[in-house]
């Protein structure tokens, strides 16, 4: 059935170059290898003799194609650039067009970073740049052959699994229903997903959605905030250590990303991540092997990332900030989540749910909330996003003493603030305003300005972007 494509004898697969046909191993798994350089095709099909599947090499895309449309292909590697007027973004469209759940990885001489990175938006597994590392290649492989399979069965069973969900995300604002509508169609899959946005918005809710509506739904989901942790300790975190690694290291620890293989890891705030760990991460994500600190033991991982930010990656990319290489690599699909002022519409929905929820929870039975007062809560432009809401309904129940929130039950801080505020470009009495009042304001009102950008606020307001940050601390914002 093969035999007119001219395949390279491979002693683990067993296929042949005269035509006389193939024996097939018991493992179901089949990869196509596709290089107009018949010795570097060779090279790669040895390379990949300890991976357990069945290996076809072509060395045309005219081949390629015609095994695509013929046989169940679960991973292709394949040459960027061939001789023939087809080329591997050719053979990659054509194998997502066959079945989704085919990977595909790209190998080229070129490093061309603006070719790599639309392979990766049209649902390329990944790629590499010659000459490959062998043991890079086997385990870039291995991997997308377990997600295939993994894919396969996910998709065997979806009928079993429950109705896609967002559990706890909720929205009407035509945005938010254009960004649930691109999380459906990117959940099932294993493409990089950044999530962006002030903070406060919900992020990490998106990402645990796009986890429970993933093949990796029944494995781990593990979030870890990068602006939160020194160096040291955040490379600990991720990547383990061993006893005696450093001071106080009492014990072997596994790090998040052993803890999440087979699942997924949530990198929350990204852009506050030191370059030096950049530089980590990126290779990490590059080669799945994790090295724990003090040890020299490599442990392959299987972790799709799911990354957040309130920053702009792109103007940081450019002030030398953060690396170009690993945001492609972890921008894959990105949304952008609007501040809650920009979704007002939204706010009743959100208020509903967190009355309930604050009743559950503290036991302070509340039965609902008066239109007056969701207008005056929808007035106010929350600073802190849809986290501040949630705090404050909280606060509202607990105070409450009728059956029914009501504006008498706003928290004074955001009366305050809204009578500070007045109406637009109305003049302000501000005599009599304590210093920290108008302080707190000043700050309320920047970030709104700003769309909640820290960076920016803080250069605004001639302060530094750390003191920045204690001031929201310290107000609460």
């Amino acid at each position: 059935m093969f035999g007119r494509f001219g395949f390279v004898k491979v002693d683990f697969a067993v296929c042949r170059a005269d035509g006389e046909g193939f024996d097939i191993m018991s493992k179901e798994s089949l990869i196509l290898v596709v290089d107009d350089e018949r010795d570097h095709a060779e090279g790669v099909a040895e390379a990949l003799e300890k991976v357990k599947a069945k290996t076809l090499v072509v060395y045309n895309a005219k081949d390629a194609l015609q095994i695509l449309s013929d046989e169940s292909v679960d991973v292709v590697v394949t040459d960027l650039k061939l001789e023939d007027e087809m080329g591997g973004l050719d053979i990659l469209r054509s194998a997502k067009r066959q079945s989704e759940q085919t990977e595909v990885i790209l190998i080229t001489a070129y490093a061309s970073i603006e070719t790599c990175k639309k392979a990766l938006k049209e649902g390329a597994y990944d790629y590499l740049v010659k000459p490959i590392d062998i043991d890079q290649l086997r385990a870039l492989v291995q991997r997308a052959v377990k997600r295939t399979a993994r894919s396969q069965a996910f998709q065997r069973s979806s009928r079993n699994h429950k109705e896609f969900s967002f559990d706890g995300v909720r929205g009407q604002n035509p945005q938010m229903l254009g960004i649930f509508e691109v999380l459906r169609r990117v959940a099932p899959t294993d493409i990089p997903v950044l999530i962006q946005g002030p903070s406060g918005t919900g992020k990490e809710l998106l990402a645990k959605a796009i986890h429970q509506n993933s093949h990796r739904w029944n494995k781990a989901f593990r979030p870890i905030n990068c602006a939160g942790l020194a160096e040291s300790l955040l490379e600990s975190e991720l990547f383990g250590h061993t006893k005696g690694a450093f001071t106080g290291a009492t014990q072997v620890r596994k790090g998040l990303f052993e803890i999440a293989d087979n699942g997924t890891l949530f990198l929350d705030e990204i852009g506050d991540m030191p370059l030096a760990m950049q530089a980590k991460l990126l290779r990490v994500i590059e080669d799945g092997v994790v090295v724990a600190v003090g040890s020299s033991k490599r442990v392959v991982v299987d972790v799709r990332i799911i990354s957040a930010t309130n920053h702009n990656l792109p103007r940081m990319i450019e002030e030398g900030r953060f690396r170009q290489d690993l945001y492609f690599r972890i921008k894959g699909v990105s949304v952008t989540v609007p501040s809650l002022q920009e979704r007002s519409e939204d706010i009743g929905l959100f208020v509903d749910s967190f009355l309930k929820e604050a009743s559950r929870e503290t036991g302070y039975m509340v039965s609902g909330i008066t239109d007056p007062a969701v207008n005056a809560l929808r007035k106010y432009n929350w600073p802190g996003n849809i986290r501040q809401l949630r705090n404050t309904i909280r606060s509202m129940v607990v105070m409450c003493e009728t059956e029914k929130l009501d504006v008498a039950d706003i928290p004074a801080e955001i009366h305050q603030v809204r009578q500070l505020t007045g109406t637009p470009g109305g003049a302000r009495n501000l005599g009599g305003v304590a210093l920290n009042d108008l302080e707190k304001q000043a700050i309320v009102e920047t970030l709104a300005r700003t769309g909640n950008n820290r960076e920016k606020a803080a250069k605004i307001l001639g302060i530094g972007e750390r003191t920045l940050y204690r001031k929201i601390k310290e107000y609460k914002l």
